[in-house]
Parts: C-alpha cells; structure tokens; sequence
C-alpha cells in the first residue's frame, strides 16, 4: 500500500477520529504503553502552538496518522540534543491501523514528515519511543535517526532520536 493511494487531511482535522484511531490502535497494541498519548484538551493546544497532524483514510477507513510537536528547548537538552528548538521538529504519536500494518505506512509518514520539515525550514526531526517497541525502533534507525538518549520513566525504557534533515 503506498500512503499516496490514501486519502490525506492536514487541515481542520477530525480530532475525534484522531482519537479514536488512538484508542483502537492502542487496545490492539502488543503492549499499549508503547503508544503515548495525549486528552484532546492538549491535542488542541499543541495544534495552537505550531503543532499538526495528518490523518490518512482508504475511502472511510482511517488507516494511519502522524502528529508534529512543537519542540521544546527543556526537553531536548534533556535529551543530550543541544540544538535551539526553533530548528528541530518533533515527531509525535505516529499511528498505523492494526489492520493496515505490514505495509510500511509509518516509513512513509517519515518521509512525508521529512519533506514538510525540510519546507518548513527545520533542520532535525526529534522523537521519543519506548526501547522495547523494537517495530518502531527499527523503522526509526532504517529511516536514519540516530540514538541520543535512553532513560527510564513511568513508560519503562524510552530511546529519544534525531535525524539531520538532508
């Protein structure tokens, strides 16, 4: 399946399918902390602040989905990334339909999300994943991040990544 094939709304997204692709993505999960999460309360907040997500549809299917955080300066050096937030993008919840996975959908969002950022003047893309998601893990490295951090939070083991925009 090639995401150019689905239908794709990065403006005045549904929140509401947005969360309930969350939800069922999460009860679907081998283990469900790997996904964070976000109320819509915040969700709306972090689209206040620069913040986006797109949703992918196969016709009324939602298949997959992918947020842009707004970086924080705190954060990032919390991670042993010392470069100013204003050029770092950050990759959020990245989502892909249990009944879509297989297809390399979440590779192809980073590609997406790697042209957008590079449009948009950010020089690195930062994100966070649970250590033991090795799915995401691997997707992230093949897709050229690279390892800064590990740490331990309410989560278990977490690995935060960058990747130099080209």
């Amino acid at each position: 399946m090639n995401l150019n094939d689905l239908y794709c709304v990065n403006e005045n997204v549904n929140l509401d399918d947005y969360l309930n692709l969350y939800k069922y993505v999460k009860n679907n999960m081998k283990n469900p902390n790997w996904l964070g999460g976000f109320t819509k309360k915040e969700i709306k907040e972090i689209l206040k602040k620069e913040g986006k997500i797109w949703l992918y549809y196969d016709k009324d299917n939602l298949v997959c989905s992918m947020c842009l955080l707004p970086s924080k300066n705190k954060v990032l050096k919390k991670n042993n990334i010392y470069y100013d937030e204003s050029i770092v993008a950050s990759l959020g919840p990245i989502m892909v339909s249990p009944n879509y996975i297989g297809n390399k959908l979440q590779l192809q969002m980073m590609k997406e999300l790697e042209r957008y950022c590079k449009n948009n003047n950010y020089k690195y893309i930062f994100t966070k994943s649970c250590s033991d998601n090795i799915y995401s893990l691997s997707n992230m490295l093949k897709h050229g991040f690279k390892i800064k951090n590990v740490y331990i939070n309410e989560r278990g083991s977490n690995t935060a990544l960058i990747k130099k925009i080209n």
